[in-house]
C-alpha cells in the first residue's frame, strides 16, 4: 500500500493524502487524483517525471500517442515501477487548458493491506474554483542579445534587400 500526498499548486494550502494499492497503474491513480479534489476525470492529463527539486523531467501521458506500437502512457505504467522508493516524486497536471498543477510525492510504502481504496485519509485547504495563473518568466539574455550584436554589427550596414 501507498501513501501518497498530493499538493495543488496554489498560494493557499490545498492538499490530498490518499492511500492506494501498490498493484495500480498511473491511469488509477488519476483518477483518485481527480475523485480526491473533486475533478470529473474528463480532461486530458499528464505525469512528469522529476527529481527532488522537482524540475520537470519524462511526459506519461494519460493516452498513447504514438503512431504506432507501444509508448509509454499512464495505462502501462505501474506505481510499483515508477515511484519505487519513498520519497519518489512526479508533477501531475490535469486539464491542459487550466493547467492544474499537482505535486505528488510518495509519502510512505507499507506491505499492509486495505479494503475500500483508493481512500483519502488528509484532507486540506479547498480547491479554488479557477486553476490558478501560471506565470512563465523567462531567464534574463538582454546581456547575450547585446554580445550576438555587437558581432554581426560589420553587417548592418548591407542592404540584404538588393539580393
Amino acid at each position: 500500500m501507498y501513501k501518497i500526498r498530493v499538493i495543488l499548486d496554489t498560494k493557499e494550502d490545498v492538499i490530498r493524502t490518499i492511500l492506494v494499492d501498490d498493484s495500480i497503474n498511473l491511469e488509477d491513480l488519476h483518477k483518485s487524483i481527480c475523485e480526491a479534489f473533486g475533478f470529473d476525470g474528463q480532461e486530458m492529463a499528464s505525469f512528469y517525471r522529476t527529481d527532488d527539486e522537482w524540475n520537470q523531467g519524462e511526459e506519461i501521458p494519460l493516452f498513447n500517442m504514438a503512431e504506432e506500437g507501444e509508448a509509454i502512457s499512464m495505462k502501462n505504467c505501474f506505481l510499483k515501477e515508477t515511484l519505487p522508493l519513498e520519497n519518489d516524486k512526479l508533477i501531475y497536471v490535469y486539464d491542459f487548458l487550466n493547467m492544474w498543477t499537482f505535486y505528488v510525492d510518495v509519502v510512505e510504502i507499507s506491505d499492509e493491506q486495505k479494503e475500500d481504496l483508493p481512500m483519502v485519509i488528509l484532507n486540506v485547504g479547498e480547491v479554488p474554483k479557477q486553476a490558478p495563473e501560471k506565470e512563465f518568466v523567462a531567464e534574463n539574455f538582454e546581456e547575450e542579445e547585446d554580445d550576438f550584436k555587437d558581432e554581426f554589427d560589420p553587417f548592418d550596414d548591407f542592404d540584404f534587400n538588393e539580393y
